[in-house]
């Protein structure tokens, strides 16, 4: 029989039905006629509600993800298991049998094949409204792979997106015809002019005044690499002072290139996300994904519309994330020194990405862990000293590092600049900071404030790999295990995605001299979660929100920029691809939640285009945008931390008592290969032990927890399954003993 058939079987009274042996069905007739016999074997039990899992809003972050809005990919066969687990043997069998008949209308009883076996979950309507309701890039995605261009959808998907990113370029830009001090796009001119002409112990002193070199060292090289280039071309655009504010036509056709240049890095990075991460998913949920990530209103509007290069260093903490999921701990950590070196925006992440390293390395226990954390030592100081080599002895005094370190944090600038939606701004309306409080003290302030911001997620870390430890003494490991834990994702490796995002969202809400275009870092692991989740669950529409209201919150600079209708388009052109509409979804506070802020965004923009601001208040306008766009950034805060310890408790990090783990395998079998998957994952044990294990069931916080924890994308491939077999089973009895990913195979 072939895969995709049904077997049609005449059911005769008395008799268990007849079953076929298929990959689906692997069971024997005589161990289904001796279900009742404690002697008989069976697969290892599901919990009682893994359908509620199936059919709950956080389906898709499951391992064997069923059909969704941005999922295509067909339902595993170890989904076949509920119809054959202990479960479904506490109903009398004549009393399922004959639901089954009057269901299908005949005396035949049909098994599931694997086309069909998805349509459990979905009924034929709802799945039929879900594909209806897809986004426009999955559309898309699914014509070219049914037209056979499936190769092509990756270079076209880069292609239209470049095309667009110059398209927003053609407008205008920040500081426009705007003497004397221009804006954005003539200081990133600037420093490109002054690298090329003057020697670096003079780059962050000269003309200060006049948009001063203020980022870290990366940023010059880059700029001196692109002065060079450019002064090739035509020296007049980088005369030394007779330069300052050209805004000719072929001067800006060069700076737009090389942003678009330098963004190669952030969508190479892009690229390996999607497949490190959600290497197990099908290739259509791949290259949806990275339609959702490569047309992230925010970054374009910023990077393309107003001017800068934070492409760059997004790139590089994406890199540094995608390598610690390889196992590729150096490398990583090589990739976020970057992105330190090129901004110090980066600093946003090192709180979480600097717990996880730690966190690691008290996971492989004293010997292997001590030996990474003196690597990640060496190699960080090296990144970092090559990075600063022009400014340290011999080849500058010794005073001469206090330059880029005095620019690059600037505590004398004030607590907040112009009007961004964070915590000082929006409680400056009632409380005026400033005045009651001297500059020193409201930076300890807030410095306190943000660390407590990001603790929740740092502590979680650093304790899960305590609780995850490999060996304890007394352990009979073998040293060989624990040495290839060293290139291997430990179990914990979901809390990083949620980490970031709790610890950026702290710095943006907190920390000191925070500019609006500052909500793009936390944007980045949000957007990720987005990507990886299906269209109605709970990540989907949270993120999907807060993209849209940082893109709201910086409308001011926008506005002033001139970059209104790219505002518009953009915004409804990325709703449209991830096909988020919130006017057809209602039900839940969180959706309605969001209809509230919409319309609030609506209604501001309508008085603001018809009323002018009062001459007493002529900031109204940016604070109310304040007031609107905080309490949402606030909530995504929370619910970063909310769902971080779900994560940690679902993988067995929050546990009572300490556990630990041999440790994974470096090799795996291939994510397509189901029956394989399958067969590995899969434990036999007597009915003695499936009668004490069907009654166990998901708490709340489990259940969240286990679909959060395939945030994005790890429930299959190399990851998902070194996270499974760390926390899925009990060893060698297949009871479960936390409820994790793996627990729902």
């Amino acid at each position: 029989m072939q895969p995709g058939q049904q077997s049609n079987i005449p059911f005769i009274p008395g008799q268990v039905p007849h079953r076929t042996r298929t990959p689906l069905l692997r069971h024997r007739t005589s161990s289904l006629a001796s279900i009742s016999s404690e002697q008989s074997e069976i697969v290892s039990p599901i919990p009682r509600r893994h359908q509620l899992l199936q059919a709950s809003e956080s389906r898709h972050w499951l391992p064997s993800p069923s059909v969704s809005p941005v999922s295509t990919r067909g339902a595993s066969p170890s989904i076949s298991h509920p119809a054959t687990s202990p479960r479904s043997h506490r109903l009398p069998k004549r009393t399922r049998v004959n639901s089954v008949i009057q269901q299908d209308g005949s005396r035949t009883v049909r098994f599931p094949s694997p086309s069909h076996l998805a349509k459990r979950v979905h009924p034929p309507d709802e799945e039929k409204k879900q594909s209806d309701e897809g986004g426009m890039a999955r559309r898309w995605v699914r014509w070219m792979h049914k037209q056979g261009l499936k190769q092509w959808v990756l270079p076209n998907a880069i292609l239209i997106s470049t095309l667009l990113k110059w398209c927003v370029g053609l407008g205008t830009y920040s500081g426009h015809n705007t003497p004397p001090m221009f804006g954005d796009y003539e200081a990133q001119r600037h420093w490109m002019e002054l690298t090329i002409h003057l020697p670096p112990r003079q780059w962050y002193t000269y003309d200060l005044e006049y948009w001063g070199l203020d980022y870290p060292p990366l940023t010059a090289y880059v700029s001196w690499i692109c002065g060079i280039v450019g002064s090739w071309i035509d020296p007049t655009w980088f005369a030394l002072e007779q330069s300052r504010g050209i805004e000719t036509s072929s001067s800006k056709i060069f700076m737009r290139s090389t942003v678009l240049f330098f963004d190669l890095i952030y969508v190479i990075a892009l690229v390996m996300f999607t497949r490190v991460w959600q290497g197990g998913r099908s290739s259509r949920t791949q290259h949806s994904a990275l339609m959702s990530l490569l047309f992230q209103p925010a970054l374009l509007l910023i990077d393309f519309g107003h001017f800068q290069y934070n492409s760059v260093m997004l790139g590089f903490t994406l890199l540094a994330v995608n390598f610690f999921a390889c196992g590729r701990d150096l490398l990583g950590a090589v990739c976020f020194t970057l992105s330190l070196g090129f901004k110090q925006m980066s600093l946003y992440y090192a709180p979480a990405i600097g717990s996880y390293l730690i966190a690691k390395c008290i996971y492989l226990g004293p010997v292997e862990g001590r030996h990474l954390f003196i690597r990640l030592a060496l190699v960080t100081s090296a990144t970092f000293a090559l990075l600063f080599l022009p400014f340290l002895p011999p080849f500058a005094p010794p005073s001469t590092i206090l330059h880029p370190i005095t620019r690059i944090f600037p505590f004398a600038r004030g607590l907040f600049e112009d009007k961004v939606a964070n915590f000082w701004c929006a409680t400056n309306v009632v409380f005026k900071w400033k005045i009651w409080f001297p500059r020193g003290a409201l930076v300890k302030v807030s410095t306190g404030l943000t660390a407590l911001g990001f603790l929740p997620s740092v502590v979680g870390l650093i304790y899960s790999g305590y609780k995850r430890l490999l060996t304890t003494p007394g352990d009979n490991v073998q040293p060989d295990d624990v040495k290839k834990a060293v290139s291997a994702p430990p179990p914990f490796l979901p809390l990083l995605p949620y980490a970031l995002l709790s610890s950026s969202m702290s710095f943006f809400l907190f920390s000191f001299q925070v500019h609006e275009k500052t909500i793009l870092v936390p944007l980045l692991p949000l957007t990720l979660l987005l990507s990886g989740s299906s269209g109605d669950s709970e990540t989907f529409e949270l993120a999907a929100l807060v993209n849209n209201v940082a893109v709201f919150s910086m409308w001011p600079l926008l506005k002033r920029d001139g970059l209104a209708t790219q505002y518009i388009a953009l915004l409804l052109l990325w709703n449209r691809l991830i096909g988020y509409n919130p006017l057809r979804r209602t039900g839940s506070l969180l959706r309605y939640l969001a209809m509230a802020i919409y319309t609030a965004c609506v209604a501001l923009h309508v008085i603001e285009l018809i009323i002018p601001p009062p001459t007493r208040l002529p900031d109204i306008y940016p604070v109310l945008n304040v007031l609107i766009s905080t309490p949402v950034f606030v909530l995504t805060w929370l619910w970063s931390i909310k769902r971080g310890i779900e994560v940690s408790w679902a993988s067995g990090g929050l546990g009572s008592s300490h556990s630990h783990h041999q440790a994974p395998p470096l090799k795996h079998q291939p994510s397509n290969d189901s029956t394989a998957s399958s067969s590995s994952t899969t434990r036999k044990f007597s009915s003695v032990e499936a009668g004490k294990a069907k009654d166990w069931q998901w708490s709340d916080g489990q259940k969240n927890g286990a679909a959060a924890a395939d945030g994005v994308g790890l429930g299959e491939g190399r990851q998902g399954e070194v996270f499974r077999r760390s926390v899925g089973y009990k060893q060698g009895t297949g009871i479960l003993r936390t409820a994790s990913v793996g627990g729902v195979r």
